[in-house]
């Protein structure tokens, strides 16, 4: 077809420049089924209606917006028969939809630093067949000269990890740093509001959590003023804290970014190198830019790519075998119905704002779903839903393979199952919560502490034979009250409504 075709196709989450094609007319196309199917965020619905809104006031007379029922009808009603281009798509389904449609040509991807025909070439490369995250983020780092000297990591040191794990301060109610860019609304979103409301009246569509003053960047404006003041006021903070948690501090020195990446308001490369150069210039210390680079040219490289790489099918891993459903409590977000302090803040948090950082969602969120044996695919669907920067190539291969170890061990080497313990270390949620971390049994046991060991004894079998787990299987058989940790596990959950 070649690239001189009349349209170019935008989806929601391509709104930045260098999504646009040289040339031809602009399509977007609201479809209202994408909400029918799914109980989002109210927040979520709200930014992604917002950005895509912004976008399209941005390019004026060169686009053609479509509110329809469906991608299908809302692209015929825009372009009618004629020819198409569309970068590729984010999700195995767009693209399955996208490859169905006569005469629209895909365009190579956008937004991240490297494509998948890149990364199946360094897949076929590892030598032992596993695909280690820390292999591929030094790839990376060499291939765009991030934070390099020559041929040597900045510092001397590729992973800074160790600097990176300090608990919060003792005693503070939250960082001592300035708080994150915050966009003002305007008439946009106001007509957002009212058409998620009326939506909401006719019973056509149904939203979870709350939608405050939007908190994230819906225009590409209000994306680069965040990154300039993350970088220019929080990043030199970010490094020690990265893992801590204060009930009172829910952003702590996180960049919040996340989200204007995932709608393609930022591209990556310009994130890590604003960052670099606050190292450079000495406006940021090493570890905290090598932590940043970390999560956004490792991490957010890596899962996008093992998304694609691992295939549609990998969403129905379940090595552990874990069915159970989500309770009505966890799906609503009902923090008021949950006696944990940590679980009660986190899922308020959640249903307040759509966003927690890394740690909540790993090692309370999902810590909890792993260990209570939900269903990972009901687990992996909820994040997606409730997380304004949660998409199916975010949520799958980060819910699927590490929360929730699903998929055994391809991603990560072991199941990131915590007792109480950790989050006590990490937080300031322990001091005031009815339980006690280091109680496993009795009306004080921590449902963490108790459930981590229940969780351990139910798959004792895998974990005896993983060298990072097998310590957890010998300390098991130690524990004298083993048998009422197990009986206190099966016949009450501590977190469900009194």
């Amino acid at each position: 077809m070649g690239t001189q075709a009349p349209f170019h196709w935008l989806f929601g989450d391509q709104l930045g420049p260098h999504f646009l094609r040289p040339g031809g007319e602009v399509v977007m196309i609201e479809s209202r089924a994408v909400f029918r199917r799914r109980r989002f965020h109210r927040a979520k619905a709200h930014l992604v209606l917002s950005a895509m809104r912004h976008r399209a006031a941005e390019l004026g007379d060169r686009v053609r917006y479509v509110q329809a029922e469906t991608y299908r009808d809302g692209l015929a009603r825009a372009v009618g028969d004629a020819a198409v281009t569309v970068h590729h798509p984010t999700s195995h389904a767009a693209l399955r939809f996208v490859r169905s449609l006569e005469r629209v040509e895909i365009l190579p991807p956008r937004g991240f630093l490297v494509r998948p025909d890149a990364f199946a070439r360094w897949a076929d490369s590892a030598g032992d067949g596993r695909l280690r995250m820390e292999d591929f983020y030094r790839r990376v780092r060499r291939d765009h000269d991030l934070l390099m000297d020559g041929d040597r990591p900045a510092g001397g040191t590729w992973n800074l990890d160790a600097d990176n794990r300090e608990p919060p301060p003792k005693g503070a109610a939250a960082l001592p740093v300035p708080g994150p860019y915050r966009p003002r609304e305007d008439a946009i979103d106001e007509r957002v509001r009212d058409d998620l409301d009326r939506w909401e009246r006719d019973g056509t569509v149904s939203f979870v959590g709350r939608d405050g003053p939007r908190r994230f960047p819906a225009s590409r404006a209000e994306a680069r003023r965040a990154l300039r003041a993350f970088v220019r006021r929080r990043l030199p903070t970010f490094g020690p804290w990265e893992d801590a948690i204060l009930a009172g501090d829910w952003t702590m020195s996180h960049s919040m970014l996340s989200a204007a990446l995932n709608l393609g308001l930022l591209d990556p490369a310009e994130c890590v190198e604003a960052a670099e150069a606050a190292y450079r210039s000495g406006d940021a210390p090493l570890n905290s830019v090598e932590g940043y680079v970390r999560q956004v040219a490792g991490w957010r490289e890596y899962m996008w790519n093992l998304y694609w790489h691992l295939g549609p099918g990998y969403r129905e891993s379940n090595a552990l075998g874990h069915t159970a459903p989500l309770p009505d409590w966890f799906a609503d977000l009902d923090a008021g119905a949950v006696r944990a302090n940590c679980l009660a803040t986190v899922l308020a948090q959640v249903r307040d704002h759509g966003w927690v950082h890394h740690i909540p969602r790993l090692m309370i969120l999902g810590n909890h779903a792993l260990q209570r044996g939900w269903d990972p695919a009901a687990v992996t669907d909820w994040f997606h839903r409730c997380f304004v920067d949660g998409y199916d190539w975010v949520m799958l291969t980060n819910v699927i393979g590490m929360s929730q170890y699903a998929d055994g061990g391809r991603i990560t080497t072991k199941p990131y199952a915590s007792g109480g313990a950790y989050i006590d270390r990490m937080s300031d949620l322990c001091g005031p919560c009815a339980y006690r971390p280091g109680h496993r049994t009795g009306e004080r046991a921590c449902p963490y502490t108790a459930g981590y060991w229940e969780f351990v004894h139910r798959h004792r079998e895998r974990l005896s034979h993983n060298f990072r787990t097998a310590r957890a299987v010998k300390q098991l058989g130690r524990l004298t009250d083993l048998d009422d940790v197990l009986r206190d596990a099966r016949h009450r959950d501590p977190d469900a409504p009194p």
